[in-house]
């Protein structure tokens, strides 16, 4: 039974340091309860108490990894049923579907997409990280030189789909070290499946054709002593699986149902033949809550969208994408080059670098540390004025960079040229464009005049 706040409370250490965060023991125990915050922020609990407390503290949706080296993979730990409450942990997964009855030509064309289709974004690279390498065939043979053909040209994650749980057997000593996710238990398998993943230390996808009989399935594999659990719930129509994938959200999250708290996977493709109807239903299902999803195939016109909606959607509402403080050389700078500067919102800085490079005039790019606000919200905040950026120039080590001593601020913060210049009182500053689209044209014109050469 749940400890209650009272309950916890008594194991804490009662100090009301407020080093968790907030001012009293008996508060930070009433968040724990409520799921509002973790064990691992109060520095003072005992090895003891943290022991009692272990499962409290554990997040209701179990979180483990997958893969290998640079491909490693996290599922789960998902601890909320709305974004806004805190944030989701592990973004939604893509995974290209490649079946053993391809040709080596059509294996390797899948492949070299998932390699190929990749993408940055304000620092990010977006891609899809899992093969979904699928028996057809029925052949254990061919669906091994299947696994060791696509695991020889690319480091991806694997899922191996089949329901023999020999040939999965064969596959899984392939790729043994990627911890590949075995799919799938099903009421009829799950004791032969759950050997073969103890055997490989593997996770598996529990199966079922209702959400209730994965639940049985998913009961079977933890009795078995398997750990990590993708639950599969069987829809095969939009509107059901839809249903499936928040039902299985809240019965994890908020009624602690354990045979349910794990990550989910979903196969659009099994729903539908349309590639076009296929990437929708994948929008629907990234949203609300699939943990993987698996396509038929990859195009860049549907997954370079899919990628950058699952980006907005799993990005932390209270952490701003930033980017490290610090001089950005853009286009091979030299001691006569313009030097810009800007605040660390990450789009701020992609758009205006970009901007930058375009223009083809080789620049000093200063970003100062504004918490991750914009130019507008990080001056209205009085974390990009005047008295703030003046210091930082100083401090940046531009100085040493360049033979000139003019620097050029956001057009928006025109009226902070004046408190800039009695910072920099051996500087010129001059006030650039308010829009970024404008900077290109504007660097075009540099030196600007005598003193700025």
């Amino acid at each position: 039974m749940a400890l209650t706040g009272i309950e916890v409370f008594k194991l804490l250490p009662k100090t009301n340091c407020g080093d968790c965060g907030v001012p009293t023991c008996l508060a930070f125990a009433m968040n724990l309860v409520g799921g509002k915050a973790e064990l691992a922020a109060c520095p003072h609990v005992s090895d003891e108490s943290k022991e009692k407390l272990s499962d409290m503290a554990a997040p209701p949706m179990r979180p483990f990894s997958v893969g290998s080296g640079d491909h490693v993979v996290s599922l789960g730990g998902e601890t909320v049923m709305f974004r806004h409450e805190k944030r989701f942990e592990s973004p939604a997964r893509v995974a290209i579907l490649i079946s053993d009855t391809l040709s080596e030509d059509e294996v390797s064309e899948r492949v070299q997409k998932l390699t190929d289709l990749s993408y940055e974004r304000v620092g990010r690279i977006l891609q899809a990280e899992f093969a979904a390498l699928k028996c057809d065939s029925g052949d254990a043979g061919k669906f091994r030189a299947l696994v060791e053909n696509v695991t020889g040209q690319s480091d991806c994650a694997v899922i191996l789909c089949a329901t023999d749980a020999a040939v999965l057997d064969a596959a899984a000593t392939v790729c043994a070290d990627r911890r590949p996710i075995l799919y799938a238990a099903t009421a009829g398998n799950v004791a032969d499946v759950a050997a073969v993943a103890q055997k490989h230390h593997c996770p598996v996808v529990a199966s079922g054709n209702s959400v209730d009989e994965a639940a049985e399935v998913s009961e079977k594999l933890e009795r078995a002593g398997i750990k990590d659990i993708v639950i599969d719930s069987g829809a095969r129509n939009l509107k059901q699986a839809f249903e499936d994938q928040i039902s299985i959200r809240r019965a994890a999250l908020v009624g602690k149902f354990k045979p349910l708290g794990y990550p989910t996977i979903v196969i659009p493709s099994e729903i539908t033949d349309d590639p076009a109807k296929e990437a929708v239903m994948s929008c629907a299902f990234m949203a609300k809550y699939a943990g993987i999803i698996v396509l038929s195939d990859l195009s860049g016109d549907s997954l370079f969208p899919l990628l950058v909606g699952r980006l907005n959607i799993f990005t932390d509402p209270q952490r701003p994408l930033a980017t490290s403080e610090g001089i950005y050389p853009i286009g091979d700078p030299d001691t006569s080059s313009p030097v810009l500067v800007t605040s660390n919102f990450s789009l701020t800085y992609f758009i205006v670098s970009g901007e930058i490079a375009s223009s083809r005039v080789p620049s000093w790019l200063l970003v100062k540390d504004t918490e991750g606000l914009s130019v507008l919200t990080a001056w209205a905040g009085g974390k990009f004025s005047g008295d703030v950026i003046g210091p930082f120039v100083k401090k940046s080590g531009i100085a040493e960079k360049i033979s000139h001593r003019t620097v050029i601020i956001p057009g928006y913060l025109a009226p902070e040229s004046g408190a800039v210049e009695d910072e920099l009182s051996d500087w010129q500053v001059l006030v650039g464009p308010k829009e970024a689209s404008n900077i290109a044209g504007y660097l075009k014109l540099w030196p600007f005049d005598e003193e700025a050469k």
